[in-house]
Parts: structure tokens; C-alpha cells; sequence
């Protein structure tokens, strides 16, 4: 098949190399000409991703894969067009935010012709494929959705650093906007993804067809969201565990131990670009949903809560030195989206804190670029807070932070024992 992929960013170009190295012509359209070059040259434009840059070595010079920043030289005559642009929301008012997609959309419709694939997989608010992206591919190319081409939405379900893996692990969930459709979208994604044997599910893994956009639209934000919603309760049970001298991690260890309670970690924050955003394009669509706003609310408050809990047992902040042990999202993930960092740090500066940043992914000069000063270990602190849970700092102790009074760990990933005879709050454990 010739296949082509819209927007070649930390899901999008692993896609079109996995496309590629399942035997298929793929060329990828981005906005981003440094990109497109770099790709070109068989280059990984970004770190991280496992087996990216071995594939595109192989890939690029053998013609299987190349990339452009013109939609008419990529979309004519494809078999199939796989669309991952962005879509963001609006911090303030948690409406969707669609001008990336849309342009894209709107430029794909420009050079669309009969016998196309359409197939959308970013996350999207219930109803988006039927009610926006096909008028919008109509119009713009004068074709006629379920008879000159199809289209069928396909959640991406993998995590960036190991997409390749995911690929294979997860069924791909469609669901198309007419029969014909279905039929093509399942036999896309049978020739273009390879799929592990998954003898825990009851049915063989694969292609899994919902019946319509809505209802695979419907499944990414429920998966994600169910996330969300858990941390918001582990977090609403850490706050009353610490409160009463409870260590929550052995009161959710006990509920876990039988088959019917699956209660996530307690957490300073919840980042990355999917968790913290998600619940919010669905509420876009079920605005009466309480429980997803209550638990994205809580989640979004525990920051300020440990830093106001820091601020009560040294009295106060203001004039001290302050550190953040990690800017990245999660551990071992060069990312910022959404991260505690920013809530974190601002929390502290509200307070009169003097602030730094550590994190062993970053340079100096990319934490200034991010807005933060940066932290050496060995100069002095009086209060630190652990955001990120980095393998390295489980060997922090408190002569890395010279003068330190106070550890907020807010992801329970130091080392009790080097903490000894030093203040230390955990997120979840009695104080």
C-alpha cells in the first residue's frame, strides 16, 4: 500500500515507521521542516523512543520512508491517510482546542482523491469524527464520504518510549462511519501491525471492531479517564490516610491483594499528554460528569497541598531555598507536558521560596529555557521536593542537599533509610 501520515511527532513517526517496516510505501507530511530533514537523513528527530533510530536507519535509505512538508505530494493516490495532529485544551475554560486537526484536515481534504482511507487517531471528544472531520473532508474535496472514500476512527493506545511495543501488545480498536469502511479500516491494520498472543483476553488480540466512531472514540477517553478518576481516589485516600496515621501504601497493597481492587499510587501530580487531558475532552461532551471533574480537580490541587503542608511544618517558606527534584513528567521521560514541576515551583514562589530544579535529563540552559534555575547537588537547600520519580533519586540523601530540613517526597520513590534523623514527608504517609 501506499500510506501516508499526517504529523510526524512522538506517535506519529514511530507509526509511519512501523507502516514502513511492514512492507509498505509510507511518506510523512509535518509542518516542521527541521524535522522533515532530519527524518530524511534517516535521524531520529527526538530521543527516547525505543528502536526508533535503528529503524530509521534501515528505513529511510532504502526508500521505504521519507517525509515532506507538502500535503500534495503525500496525500494523492494513497491507499491510506493515518492523521495524529495534535489537539489540545484550554487550561481556563477545559474547551477542546481543534486548529492543529483542523488545518490539517483541512489541508488533506484539498488533495484527497477517490478510494482513500481516512483514519483519525488522536484522542477526540465523542462525536468529532461524524460531526466535524467528515463535513470538513467533504467540503474540502467535493468527495462523498462512505462512497469515494472512508473514514474510521482508531485510537492510539501506546506510550511514547515504547510505542513499538505497545503496537503489538493492545487490540487496535476502529470503528468506521459505514460498513465498507470497517471492512477497509480492518484490513489496513491487519497489514500494517503485527500482534502478540494475548491469552489473558477473551478474545484473540487484534483488530477489534466497536461498531462506529462513537463508540471507539467513546473507548480511548474511558480508558484514560478511568486513570485519572483511580488517582483522584488514591489521592482523596492519601490525604485521609496521612491525616490519621495511616501508611496508605499497605492499606492499597491489602486491597489489591484480591481480584476486584485496582486502586493506583497517590501522586504529587498528574502529567504527560494524555492523563491530565483526556478527562477534560470528555467532560467537553458530558458536562454533568461529576466524578471525572472532581478527581481532575484533586488531582490538579496536590502540588499546592504538599507545598502548603511543607509550609506548616517549617513555619514558612519565604527566603528559603527550595528544590524540585525533577522537571520531566514521569521517570525516566524527557517531557514536560503538564508536569508538577509548574505548579509545583509556582506554589513555592507564591510562598517567598527561593526555587531551583533538578533533573538528570536536562542541561542547564534547557531547565533556564523551561523558566527554572538550575540545581547542582552539593550547594546548599533548605527544603526539597521530589516531583519526578528518576531511578537516580532513590540515592539521594540529605548530604546531596547540604543544609536540607525538609524532603516532600510526592511520589514515595526515596530511600527511607538515607532520610534518617531528616524531616520527611511521603504523599499518602502519616507525618
Amino acid at each position: 500500500m501506499r500510506i501516508a501520515v499526517v504529523a510526524l511527532g512522538k506517535i506519529g513517526l514511530p507509526l509511519a515507521v512501523q507502516f514502513a517496516d511492514s512492507g509498505h510505501e509510507v511518506i510523512g507530511v509535518d509542518v516542521n521542516q527541521r524535522a522533515v530533514d532530519t527524518i530524511n537523513a534517516g535521524q531520529e528527530p527526538f530521543p527516547g523512543e525505543a528502536h526508533l533510530a535503528e529503524k530509521l536507519a534501515e528505513l529511510v535509505p532504502a526508500g521505504k520512508l521519507r517525509a515532506t512538508t507538502d500535503y500534495a505530494e503525500a496525500i494523492p493516490g494513497a491507499d491510506a491517510v493515518v492523521l495524529v495532529a495534535p489537539v489540545f485544551v484550554n487550561d481556563e475554560t477545559w474547551e477542546p482546542d481543534f486548529q492543529y486537526m483542523d488545518s490539517a484536515t483541512r489541508s488533506l481534504a484539498e488533495h484527497l482523491t477517490a478510494g482513500t482511507l481516512v483514519s483519525y487517531e488522536t484522542t477526540l471528544p465523542v462525536g468529532t469524527t461524524r460531526d466535524r472531520w467528515k463535513p470538513m473532508l467533504e467540503e474540502g474535496s467535493g468527495l462523498t464520504e462512505g462512497v469515494d472514500f472512508h473514514v474510521v476512527y482508531s485510537p492510539e493506545r501506546v506510550l511514547t518510549g515504547r510505542v513499538f511495543a505497545d503496537l503489538r501488545k493492545y487490540p487496535k480498536l476502529i470503528g468506521a462511519l459505514s460498513p465498507e469502511g470497517t471492512r477497509r479500516a480492518r484490513e489496513f491494520y491487519e497489514a500494517v501491525l503485527q500482534f502478540d498472543e494475548r491469552p489473558d483476553l477473551d478474545r484473540p488480540n487484534g483488530v477489534w471492531d466497536l461498531g462506529s466512531t462513537e463508540a471507539s472514540e467513546m473507548a480511548k477517553l474511558a480508558e484514560t479517564t478511568y486513570r485519572d478518576v483511580n488517582i483522584g481516589l488514591a489521592n482523596q485516600f492519601g490525604l485521609f490516610a496521612a491525616s490519621h496515621g495511616i501508611d496508605v501504601y499497605k492499606v492499597i497493597d491489602a486491597c489489591n491483594s484480591q481480584p476486584y481492587s485496582h486502586i493506583h499510587r497517590p501522586g504529587i501530580a498528574v502529567g504527560g499528554h494524555c492523563i491530565p487531558v483526556y478527562p477534560r475532552l470528555y467532560l467537553s461532551t458530558d458536562p454533568d460528569a461529576d466524578i471525572v471533574r472532581t478527581a481532575r480537580l484533586l488531582n490538579a490541587s496536590m502540588p499546592e497541598r504538599l507545598v502548603a503542608q511543607a509550609e506548616s511544618l517549617l513555619g514558612s517558606l519565604s527566603g528559603l531555598r527550595a528544590v524540585v527534584l525533577g522537571a520531566a513528567y514521569r521517570g525516566g521521560v524527557k517531557e514536560t507536558a503538564f508536569s508538577g514541576v509548574f505548579p509545583a515551583v509556582d506554589a513555592l514562589r507564591a510562598r517567598g521560596a527561593e526555587v531551583f530544579v533538578h533533573d538528570p535529563l536536562y542541561s542547564d540552559d534547557e531547565l533556564r529555557r523551561l523558566g527554572f534555575e538550575p540545581y547542582h547537588f552539593g550547594e546548599a537547600a533548605d527544603v526539597a521536593v521530589l516531583q519526578t520519580d528518576h531511578a537516580d533519586y532513590r540515592e539521594v540523601g540529605p548530604a546531596d542537599l547540604p543544609g536540607v530540613r525538609l524532603l516532600v517526597d510526592g511520589r514515595n520513590a526515596s530511600s527511607a533509610e538515607r532520610w534518617v534523623g531528616t524531616s520527611r514527608i511521603v504523599v499518602g504517609a502519616a507525618v
